[in-house]
């Protein structure tokens, strides 16, 4: 890229200019009084020192800012070079008292993409950085993959949420111990979400801090079995916005301040380990098989830190997201399932993921859906707690189970399906008839149970599902954890990155223009598909769009589990249409992304899709209807039927 002179010229005047307006030559004179040993100091020193208190930083985003204004015709630029992205981004409102402002400026030593500049292996790929600060989150737009990431993006973030700086003291935000956190993902080309790093942000020491302004590298370390391992660095820059009435806190207060909360959280986490260990002995010596059955009191996170699993649910309120109980079952239900496996083995590791990192990866196990589909119930005001236990021939398998005021009724609900099933009691005593009545549902067995304020373990005889009674006061039954020791190590009394839980963010994708697209890169998918085979390609778009109540009705009966809505109409429709003595076929199929390609490649794997698109006859006419629903997060359910018409040969 080639600047004129004028623009260089301007350049340094903007820079002379603000280097006059803060008095660089007393800040530089300030500085060097301030080192215990002033004959040592050196120039490298006194820059660092500046860079440590913000002023480099303020003197760049002032002349950047200004510079802004400069006429762009006077820089030429050559199209084979990229223009970088703008080191800062205007937020949408003016930074008001009382709020953080959170600057990314960019990242570094990524090392595992550090081939990642090479044009086939960064395509398309992207990181994005999320963030949640007291049930606020953000996300910053998507950068391509590499060793350092050009992630310029600025946040604000309120201390009391939506409320303003009058509702704040000194001791209010002193006592505000809820870290920024800070989650990176890396979406590859075929639109696959993988979590790189999760960080809690200590947003405190910039209260000590000059000017309320902190700058900081932040080493982002790995997650599951690499979270001893850096995966990378992020510069932030972090100031407090205030007015007057707030005075300044001294690093002395803030380190005083961090290390009481850290002795006393490192106190209740040493409580409760001795507790959970006396409880977990008692329940052993109850009965001699109770080794034998499903209760987990602890689960590591994407962190690696170890977390009673109640810290893992929190109710979470949806506002108008989601309007039912039914529709959040759905809602988590499209969220995809991955085991994640330890390197070399294949094994699954034992890793669950806190709300926040759940929802910005889109992807977990079954522990990861059942944790938010509890939050999500509880939200709902429903009596909902996270069962712990096995499924089919022994698998170990978590769901939800709802429990109602009549105190008989008990609904169980997959988070990977979405469905719903009626538990029906069965007694160890009953009659061999009344023995054949079954659920349908796939659970077998059941150890413990909990949600953010309980934790029982099936004290029962048998721990089969049929015979489980669900009245967890009963003391005979299930042997609870005392609330004072749960509430002492989760909810606000020991807050962290797991709470409060994050809201959940609004659908922003145009579901009409991305299902559009996609039918259109689908058709080209089939018409090169059936060229490679020496077949034409001729396209009914009638009949496609007759396709579309069908697949409708598909996304109804799996939101609320009504099937048949409106297939009378639609088989109809296809009979009126469709000329006598021609024959008629379909294959529906659901995804949970919106990648045409991945989606084709998979769907030809089905002998009868692949008999559809492959097609050999007279007067083959061919069609494609894609159907997409938006859920939060942009959560998707992608709907496609491939259909072909032709003249059936007597």
């Amino acid at each position: 890229m080639e600047i004129s002179s004028a623009t260089i010229q301007r350049l340094r005047e903007l820079i002379h200019k603000q280097v006059a307006e803060i008095g660089i030559q007393d800040v530089i004179e300030d500085t060097i009084a301030n080192f215990p040993m002033k004959d040592q100091c050196s120039p490298d020193m006194v820059m660092d020192s500046l860079k440590q208190r913000g002023i480099i930083e303020n003197i760049h985003g002032n002349v950047l800012n200004q510079s802004s204004a400069i006429n762009k015709s006077s820089v030429k630029t050559d199209d084979s070079i990229k223009t970088p992205i703008s080191p800062f981004k205007s937020v949408s409102r003016e930074p008001i008292p009382g709020c953080l402002v959170l600057c990314i400026h960019g990242g570094k030593a990524f090392l595992e993409h550090l081939n990642s500049t090479e044009p086939e292996s960064s395509k398309n790929s992207s990181f994005t950085l999320h963030i949640h600060f007291r049930g606020q989150r953000c996300r910053s737009k998507p950068v391509p993959v590499s060793c350092e990431p050009n992630i310029f993006e600025e946040f604000l973030l309120n201390l009391n949420g939506h409320e303003t700086e009058a509702c704040l003291t000194e001791a209010n935000i002193l006592s505000m111990c809820d870290p920024i956190h800070l989650i990176l993902t890396k979406t590859d080309p075929d639109d696959t979400c993988s979590l790189i790093s999760s960080h809690g942000l200590e947003w405190r020491h910039a209260l000590a801090s000059e000017n309320y302004v902190m700058s900081k590298s932040i080493e982002m370390m790995g997650v599951g079995t690499e979270c001893t391992i850096p995966a990378g660095i992020l510069n932030v820059k972090l100031q407090f916005v205030t007015s007057r009435n707030i005075s300044h806190f001294t690093k002395k207060i803030i380190d005083a301040q961090l290390q009481l909360e850290q002795q006393r959280m490192a106190e209740r986490d040493r409580l409760f380990l001795i507790y959970a260990k006396q409880w977990w002995k008692e329940y052993l010596q109850l009965r001699e098989e109770h080794k034998f059955r499903q209760v987990k009191i602890f689960a590591q996170d994407e962190c690696g830190t170890n977390r009673p699993v109640f810290c893992y649910v929190q109710p979470i309120d949806v506002g108008r997201l989601i309007p039912s109980p039914l529709a959040a079952a759905r809602f988590v239900s499209v969220l995809a399932f991955e085991n994640p496996s330890n390197i070399g083995t294949g094994c699954k590791a034992d890793q669950w993921q806190t709300l926040h990192a759940f929802l910005c990866s889109l992807k977990g196990q079954h522990e990861d859906h059942s944790n938010l589909l509890c939050s999500i119930l509880l939200g709902f005001g429903l009596d909902a707690y996270v069962c712990v236990g096995t499924k089919g021939t022994g698998i170990n398998y978590t769901w939800v189970a709802t429990r109602y005021c009549d105190g008989k009724t008990v609904f169980f609900w997959d988070p990977l399906t979405g469905h719903r099933y009626a538990h029906h009691k069965i007694d160890a005593d009953d009659s061999p008839v009344m023995k054949k009545i079954r659920t349908d549902h796939p659970f077998h067995n059941i150890g413990c149970l909990y949600n953010h304020e309980h934790f029982y373990a099936n004290l029962q005889h048998l721990d089969t599902v049929e015979t489980t009674d669900f009245t967890v006061e009963n003391s005979s039954l299930w042997k609870a954890m005392n609330l004072d020791a749960i509430k002492a190590v989760s909810g606000s009394l020991h807050p962290s990155i797991c709470s409060p839980p994050p809201p959940l963010l609004p659908p922003s994708l145009d579901t009409c223009a991305l299902a559009s697209d996609m039918e259109a890169k689908m058709r080209a998918l089939v018409t090169v598909h059936r060229k490679s085979l020496s077949l034409s390609t001729v396209w009914d778009h009638k009949l496609g769009s007759l396709l579309g109540p069908s697949l409708a009705s598909y996304e109804v009966e799996k939101s609320c589990g009504l099937p048949n809505i409106g297939n009378i109409d639609f088989q109809d429709a296809i009979r009126r249409y469709v000329p006598e003595g021609n024959t008629f076929k379909g294959f529906p199929v659901q995804y949970l992304h919106c990648n045409a390609q991945h989606a084709f490649e998979t769907s030809l794997k089905n002998g009868v899709c692949s008999d559809i698109v492959e097609c050999r006859g007279d007067d083959i006419k061919l069609a494609v209807r894609v159907h997409i629903t938006t859920f939060p997060d942009d959560a998707v359910a992608t709907w496609i039927m491939f259909a072909c018409r032709y003249c059936s040969v007597l």
